[in-house]
C-alpha cells in the first residue's frame, strides 16, 4: 500500500510558474513509476509527465515539453512537477500516481495508487 499527498496548487496568472509536490509514504514507494496527471472540467483525465524508477521521463507528445519538467528524490520519497510559463489552458486538478513498474506509461488504468489532487487555476 503505498499513499500518495500533493501540494503546491493554488492560483497563479498566465505566464507564472508554480511547483507541485507529491510525498510517498508506505510501502516500498521507491518501486514504482510516478506519473502526474491533470483533469480540467468537464474532461478526461489526462497524462502530464513521468518519471520511472530510474530516473527515464516520459512524455506524451510534445506540448508539455520545455514547460513542465518532473523530478523524483527518492531519498525523501518526493515527486515534483515544476510548471513553468502557464497557461489558462493548464487550468485542471492535478494528480499524482504510483505504477507498479520501472517505467511511467500514459495508461491510467495500468497505476495502483493515487493521490486526492490538487487544484491549479490560470487566469488570462
Amino acid at each position: 500500500q503505498v499513499q500518495l499527498v500533493e501540494s503546491g496548487g493554488g492560483m497563479v496568472q498566465a505566464g507564472e510558474s508554480l511547483r507541485l509536490s507529491c510525498v510517498a509514504s508506505g510501502r516500498n514507494p521507491n518501486r514504482y513509476a510516478m506519473g502526474w496527471w491533470r483533469q480540467a472540467a468537464g474532461k478526461e483525465r489526462e497524462f502530464v509527465v513521468g518519471v520511472g524508477t530510474g530516473g527515464d521521463i516520459t512524455y506524451r507528445g510534445d506540448s508539455m515539453k520545455g514547460r513542465f519538467t518532473i523530478s523524483r528524490d527518492n531519498a525523501k520519497n518526493t515527486v515534483t512537477l515544476q510548471m513553468n510559463s502557464l497557461k489558462p489552458e493548464d487550468t485542471a486538478v492535478y494528480y499524482c500516481a504510483a505504477e507498479m513498474s520501472p517505467q511511467a506509461s500514459y495508461y491510467a488504468n495500468l497505476y495502483d495508487y493515487w493521490g486526492q489532487g490538487t487544484q491549479v487555476t490560470v487566469s488570462s
